[in-house]
């Protein structure tokens, strides 16, 4: 059950991943040839279900790729089920509140972190992994390398930034840029001042309780501006984003 991204994020390594939004095991397959360390699997804004969402899962570690699932919503059965399945970590969207994120330890995590309900699935082979027949093992195995990351992109979330990354049981911060520039009242704005403001605060408040930094960048460039600030992760587009793109500039050159 060991996460890659998490080994190479403790190794002192940066890591890039993508979102995955196609909807197909093809593509997850493909991905896994590219170098991408990770993929996200975008289940707030793609239409997939448990069933389709463990099909990537499972693709994506036929290849080493390491598999995160934005859920849904903010909810034990989004949480569990997708625990359940086989994700490496959990990207919950629209934080508000550390009480929120209270309820998404004990959710996510068993004892002596959380209250996670007991269950051996597919990652600990229906509980025949050597990792799963213990159970204190089994919860420390669970607790390590699934990675729960609470999304900071609302005015609140920002706000308590530093209560909830000192949170046992948090692994990380994910940034939504987008979604926190219009909480700022400054869509798109990413080279305002106040978006530069509260980035440094999301990052200092990770790097000061040693947890991981997430963000979405749209661009090359951008992705290597957030790792040279001093993020850790990098997902950089989406699939279908980077798909339209490639084949237009194909096509571009070819039509000459």
């Amino acid at each position: 059950m060991l996460n890659n991204v998490k080994k190479k994020l403790d190794e002192g390594k940066n890591v890039l991943g993508t979102f995955f939004e196609l909807g197909s095991e093809e593509v997850v397959e493909s991905l896994g040839y590219t170098g991408l360390d990770f993929i996200i699997v975008d289940t707030e804004h793609g239409p997939y279900s448990v069933e389709s969402t463990m099909n990537f899962l499972r693709t994506s570690e036929l290849v080493g790729l390491t598999a995160f699932v934005r859920v849904s919503d903010v909810s034990r059965p989004s949480i569990l089920r997708n625990l359940d399945i086989g994700a490496s970590g959990l990207v919950v969207p629209c934080i508000e509140t550390v009480a929120e994120v209270k309820q998404l330890v004990e959710w996510s995590k068993y004892p002596p972190l959380g209250s996670r309900g007991y269950f051996t699935g597919r990652r600990t082979g229906y509980g025949n992994r050597k990792f799963s027949k213990d159970i204190i093992t089994y919860f420390e195995t669970c607790n390590k390398e699934s990675l729960l990351i609470p999304q900071c992109e609302t005015m609140s979330c920002l706000e308590n930034i530093f209560e909830i990354t000192s949170l046992d049981g948090v692994d990380g911060i994910f940034v939504g840029p987008f979604d926190l520039s219009i909480a700022l009242g400054i869509p798109s704005e990413f080279d305002n001042p106040k978006f530069k403001l509260a980035l440094d605060k999301i990052l200092n408040a990770c790097i000061q309780n040693n947890k991981y930094c997430f963000i979405f960048a749209g661009s090359i460039d951008k992705s290597n501006d957030y790792f040279k600030q001093g993020f850790n992760g990098v997902a950089l587009g989406t699939d279908t984003a980077i798909l339209i793109d490639s084949y237009r500039s194909i096509v571009a050159e070819v039509r000459k």
